[in-house]
């Protein structure tokens, strides 16, 4: 058994699912099939969700037509014609009832109702074309088999029952191709929930831990998983191999390529992972396993974007102990925000998190027994291997507002 899982970059236009099919046409199988929602369709599921959430009907309906558009436009260039597509027709429908409703008071729990299309529509678009192009397979609903709590946009999977019901799915003796949806699960009573933003590559692992897969490849648009985000960084290069440890570092510390909790399970069962281009599919890539420590001089760097530095007093001039740390850190739990760097001194306690709806509520919530200083649309960048000209070349002619170095890593807070 293999899994190969597809993000949304692969699927944005017909030519890319003409691609990814000639891709897995050419594999061995059985073989396990993830997919993403088309596109940037989940930023416009987003905004679909906000706009039914706020009662704002206008705006909805507009996005409504703006996603079905879209996909039309797919359906027509693959099957012919844009009402070609059984199984989008049918979704379409079922989600334009969805919006007629009134929505709960609940809005993690729509959006994980409404987001969910995406993946259900871009898996139901490519399923009717393989059957069109005679690819024998069988569609999978995920959130049948990948069971979760009810903690929406976050959920917890379930593992024993999500292993017994993806082995009891993708039994060899019942098939040989399967195609799934990423980033999707399901309650116990089948309502539908997500894994968090980027969590199609965590299916993938889920899928591949729970039926001994003999390996994972995630296909990207980039030949692998580089030292650096090429978009900011003009001479990034790709690794060869990497860890498992030197990956999940990568994935903590913010690394884009690969989702923080896939790796884990496959390092449990010790199922080597590749990260390979979609584009050039019969270069290596990169894969990550025991044993493949890579280039250990090389140096990888991470940046992140619209970043809060925040820095905590006590109005009682206390010391930042035990007592004030955990007091501290349930604030950010509170809200679901997760520090990308956090540090303290006798009266300080200082953290670099990502700017989101919940920043105003947090500071407001800490104001009321600590002094908040803090700085907005900072950068954190983060360099793994570091040495002396790797961060003389990425801090100089730069403010830097705060740091943390230690034996392998060096973390700068820039403006």
């Amino acid at each position: 058994m293999q899994v190969y899982k597809f993000g949304g970059a692969s699927v944005q236009h017909a030519d890319g699912v003409r691609n990814i099919s000639s891709i897995v046409r050419s594999a061995g199988q059985p073989l396990v099939v993830v997919v993403s929602a088309m596109g940037k369709m989940t930023n416009a599921f987003e905004e679909l969700t906000r706009f039914y959430y706020d009662g704002k009907p206008e705006q909805l309906w507009e996005k409504f037509a703006q996603i079905v558009g879209f996909h039309h436009g797919i359906i027509a260039d693959l099957l012919g014609g844009e009402n070609e597509s059984e199984g989008f027709n049918r979704l379409q429908e079922h989600l334009a009832q969805r919006l007629q409703q009134a929505p709960s008071l609940h809005y993690d729990f729509e959006y994980d109702q409404l987001v969910s299309f995406g993946e259900l529509f871009s898996t139901s678009i490519i399923s009717d074309y393989w059957q069109k192009v005679a690819l024998q397979h069988q569609w999978v609903d995920v959130r049948t088999v990948l069971k979760t709590d009810d903690l929406y946009r976050d959920a917890n999977v379930d593992w024993a029952l999500t292993q017994k019901m993806m082995q009891a799915t993708f039994d060899e003796a019942k098939g040989k191709l399967w195609l799934t949806q990423g980033f999707l699960g399901g309650t116990r009573s089948n309502l539908s929930t997500t894994l968090g933003r980027e969590g199609s590559d965590y299916t993938a692992a889920i899928i591949a831990h729970s039926t001994g897969a003999a390996s994972v490849a995630i296909w990207k648009d980039v030949p692998g998983v580089l030292n650096a985000d090429p978009r900011w960084y003009t001479d990034a290069v790709k690794l060869d191999e990497l860890s498992y440890n030197e990956a999940i570092e990568l994935a903590f510390y913010g690394a884009q390529v690969i989702h923080p909790k896939t790796l884990k399970p496959l390092q449990n069962k010790g199922i080597p992972l590749y990260v390979k281009s979609f584009i050039a599919p019969d270069d290596p890539g990169t894969v990550i396993a025991d044993g493949r420590e890579g280039d250990a001089r090389q140096p990888i760097y991470i940046l992140k974007d619209k970043q809060v530095f925040l820095t905590a007093s006590p109005r009682d001039f206390s010391f930042i102990m035990e007592e004030k740390l955990v007091e501290l850190i349930s604030y950010f739990s509170r809200f679901r925000i997760k520090m990308n760097l956090m540090q303290n001194s006798a009266l300080n306690f200082s953290a670099c998190f990502d700017h989101n709806g919940a920043t105003d509520a947090l500071l407001e919530a800490l104001n009321s027994n600590f002094v908040v200083r803090y700085n907005e649309g900072v950068q954190l960048l983060t360099i793994r291997q570091y040495n002396p000209a790797a961060i003389d070349a990425m801090t100089r002619g730069r403010e830097v507002i705060d740091s943390q170095i230690t034996r392998k890593v060096a973390r700068f807070v820039l403006r």
